[in-house]
C-alpha cells in the first residue's frame, strides 16, 4: 500500500508540458489522449498514488482553455466491444464519459463515429446522442489510407471529413479505447485549419510506455502485458536515436506508423513543426512523478500476473486466443516471475484443497475458495457452502477481522439466508440459490438497523479498496461485478465451477 507516484506534481508538471507545446503551434493543438481518460485502473494499479482521475483533473484544471472531442470506430459499436475494467460496452463507455465529464464541469464538443459505413446499429447510437443535443460528425474509411498520400491529403480524404467546429486554443481528442481513428481525426482537423490559414499542430498524450523509462522496466513490460490482445511490443524508438542519439521507448504501431504521419504533417504543416520522431510527438511527464521507483516495479510485476490470469480466464471463456497468454508468460519469463509471485494464490489453491476434503457440505459437487490479502498483509479466505458463494464467505471473514469481531459471529441470520434463497428457488427459479457477494452485501445491509456487528463490519468494507484476491473459479457476474465496484483487484484461474454453459 506504500505509494511511489506523486499525483500532484504529476498534475503541475504535464499540464504546464501541454500548455507549453500548444504555444509551438500558434494557433490550435490537436492533442491526441491515448487510455483511458477517466478510471484509469491500470496506472493507478502500477503506479501506486496515480489518482485513477487524475487526467480528468488534468482536464478540469485546463478547462478554460480546452475544447474535447471524442472518437468511436464504427466497427466497436457494431461488434458490441467491451471496456472489460467496466463491463461496459464503447457506445455505453462513450455516453457514460460524457457523463462524468459534465460532473466536471467539462462539455463535451462532439462525438466522431470514424470509418463509419452506415451500420444499422450504429445509426441508432448517433440518433441517441443527437437527439439528447450531441453534436454527431461521422468521417468515412479513406481509401488506400495510410499509404496513399495524395488521396489522403486532399479533398477526396481528410477534405471529405466533416470539419469540426471548435473554439479553444487546445483541442483534446480522445476515445473509449485503441484504434478508435483518434490520429486520423487530429491530422484531419489540421489538414482543413490548414486549408483555412489556422496555424494547427498535433500531438500525443499517453501516460504508456513511459518514453524515459528503460524498455525492460516493469512498468514499460505491464503496459505490454496489458496490450498483448494488441499485439503491441515496446521498442528503442529508431528515429529518435538516429535524430539524437538517445535511446528512448515507444511501442510499434506508432515507431511504424511515423513515417507516414511525418509525410502527410509534411503537406499541412510548416517544416519548423515537424517532428524528427514519434517519441517527440509525444507530451508526457510520468517519470519525473515516480517518487520510488522499486515500490511501482513490484506494482507492476503484480499487475503482469494479473494480466496473465485474464488472458488465461478470457480464452476459457473463447473471448481471446491462447497466444495473448503466452506472449504475457513470455514477458513473466524475461522477469523470471511465475503465477505463484502473486501472495494470494497459494492461499487459494490451497484452501479450495482443504474444502474438498472437507465432510458436510451438503449437495455441493464443486469446491470453490477465495484468498484476500488485507492492507496489512494478512491473508484472509473464504470457502464456499450451500448458502453463501465462496467470494461472498471471504468478504464476510475480511470484514470480520477488520472489525476485530469474533470469526465465528454470524453476519447473517440463517432465517435470513433461507428467506432469500427461497425467493431464488421459488420465485427467480433459480437452480443456485446460494448469495453471489452482491446479494450477500445487500442482505448485509438490510441486517444492519437490527444488527450492531453487521453495521460494523459493512462499515469496514471501503478498506478493501486496492486489495488483492484470487478466486479458485471463473466468477459469475454477481460476484464479479461486486468485486469490481469494491475496488478489489481480482483474479481467477481458469476454471469454471460446473457444467452449465451460462455462469450466472
Amino acid at each position: 500500500m506504500k505509494s511511489g507516484f506523486d499525483s500532484e506534481k504529476y498534475l503541475t508538471e504535464q499540464s504546464q508540458a501541454i500548455l507549453d507545446r500548444a504555444a509551438e503551434f500558434g494557433d490550435k493543438l490537436y492533442l491526441e489522449f491515448g487510455g483511458k481518460l477517466l478510471c484509469d485502473f491500470h496506472a493507478a494499479r502500477v503506479l501506486p498514488g496515480f489518482d485513477p482521475d487524475t487526467k480528468i483533473k488534468l482536464l478540469h484544471r485546463m478547462r478554460e482553455k480546452i475544447d474535447i472531442i471524442i472518437c468511436i470506430y464504427a466497427g466497436d459499436i457494431e461488434q458490441k466491444k467491451m471496456r472489460a475494467d467496466f463491463g461496459l460496452a464503447y457506445d455505453a463507455d462513450t455516453m457514460r464519459t460524457i457523463d462524468d465529464l459534465r460532473n466536471w464541469e467539462l462539455d463535451v464538443k462532439a462525438v466522431v463515429v470514424t470509418r463509419y459505413q452506415n451500420q444499422p446499429s450504429v445509426k441508432g447510437f448517433i440518433n441517441r446522442l443527437s437527439r439528447r443535443g450531441i453534436k454527431v460528425y461521422t468521417h468515412r474509411p479513406i481509401e488506400g489510407y495510410p499509404t496513399e498520400l495524395d488521396t489522403i491529403v486532399s479533398s477526396k480524404g481528410y477534405g471529405a471529413n466533416e470539419y469540426i467546429e471548435t473554439d479553444k486554443p487546445i483541442v483534446i481528442v480522445t476515445g473509449p479505447g485503441a484504434n478508435s481513428g483518434k490520429m486520423a481525426t487530429c491530422l484531419s482537423q489540421v489538414y482543413h485549419d490548414f486549408q483555412r490559414g489556422v496555424k494547427a499542430g498535433y500531438a500525443k498524450f499517453e501516460t504508456f510506455p513511459v518514453w524515459n523509462l528503460p524498455l525492460k522496466h516493469p512498468v514499460n513490460i505491464a503496459y505490454e502485458a496489458a496490450t498483448a490482445d494488441l499485439g503491441d511490443v515496446n521498442m528503442v524508438d529508431p528515429f529518435h536515436l538516429e535524430a539524437y542519439g538517445q535511446a528512448h521507448v515507444n511501442y510499434n504501431r506508432d515507431i511504424e506508423i511515423f513515417p507516414v504521419v511525418k509525410r502527410i504533417c509534411s503537406r499541412i504543416m510548416a517544416p519548423e513543426q515537424l517532428y524528427k520522431s514519434p517519441t517527440d510527438m509525444g507530451v508526457n511527464c510520468i517519470a519525473s512523478a515516480i517518487v520510488d521507483d522499486e515500490v511501482c516495479r513490484n506494482a507492476s510485476i503484480q499487475e503482469i500476473i494479473r494480466r496473465y490470469f485474464r488472458s488465461l480466464c478470457d480464452y476459457a471463456n473463447g473471448s481471446a486466443d491462447k497466444n495473448v497468454a503466452d506472449r504475457i508468460k513470455l514477458l513473466m519469463d524475461d522477469l523470471n516471475i511465475t503465477e505463484l509471485d502473486r501472495p494470494v494464490v497459494t492461499p487459494c489453491r490451497n484452501a479450495a484443497i482443504q474444502a474438498s476434503k472437507q465432510p458436510g457440505k451438503g449437495n455441493l459437487n464443486v469446491f470453490c475458495a477465495a484468498a484476500l490479502q488485507l492492507p496489512d498483509g494478512q491473508i484472509v479466505t473464504g470457502k464456499n457452502s450451500p448458502l453463501l458463494h465462496a467470494a461472498s464467505c471471504c468478504i464476510l471473514n475480511a470484514i470480520k477481522v477488520l472489525a476485530h469481531l469474533p470469526d465465528d459471529l454470524l453476519l447473517l441470520s440463517p432465517e435470513l439466508i433461507d428467506s432469500l434463497g427461497a425467493l431464488k428457488k421459488n420465485i427467480f427459479h433459480n437452480n443456485q440459490i446460494s448469495l453471489d457477494l452482491g446479494e450477500t452485501l445487500t442482505a448485509l445491509s438490510v441486517s444492519c438497523p437490527h444488527n450492531p456487528a453487521a453495521k460494523l463490519a459493512l462499515s469496514k468494507l471501503t478498506m478493501l479498496k486496492g486489495c488483492e484476491m484470487h478466486l479458485s473459479h471463473i466468477p459469475g457476474s454477481g460476484d464479479a461485478t461486486a468485486l469490481r465496484k469494491i475496488g478489489i483487484n481480482c483474479t481467477s484461474e481458469p476454471q469454471f465451477t460446473g457444467r452449465n454453459l451460462l455462469v450466472e
